[in-house]
């Protein structure tokens, strides 16, 4: 079981921002700006490389919720940036899908 599968069953707290049928919101507990959220889906799939033709619907929500929490909590205005970390080069260090929401302070590019 992954940190995130155990943060949707309530094992592990975090600080919830948004929940629904397909994903869960929460702050990021070792955060990269600002504002740093995660959006996760209840479904465990391992990366975004590992996702199916049946997963393009999650895909799509997983982002308009990063969307609708970003004018939810104010920052939409300002900006932001949405980020997902794919294999060990690209910075994933849980092997289950989320998206980086980034925001607060501009943000600098190229990220990495």
């Amino acid at each position: 079981m992954t940190l995130f599968e155990k943060i949707i069953a309530r094992e592990i707290p975090a600080t919830i921002l948004h929940e629904d049928e397909l994903c869960i919101a929460f702050k990021d507990i070792k955060p990269g700006a600002p504002v740093h959220l995660l959006v996760v889906p209840r479904k465990p799939v391992p990366r975004v490389a590992a996702a199916t033709a049946d997963d393009q619907a999650l895909l799509g929500h997983l982002l308009l919720t990063a969307g609708k929490i970003a004018r939810d909590q104010g920052f939409a205005e300002d900006g932001f940036r949405v980020v997902i970390n794919n294999g060990p080069h690209g910075g994933e260090t849980v092997p289950h899908l989320h998206v980086h929401v980034l925001a607060g302070r501009p943000l600098q590019w190229p990220p990495g």
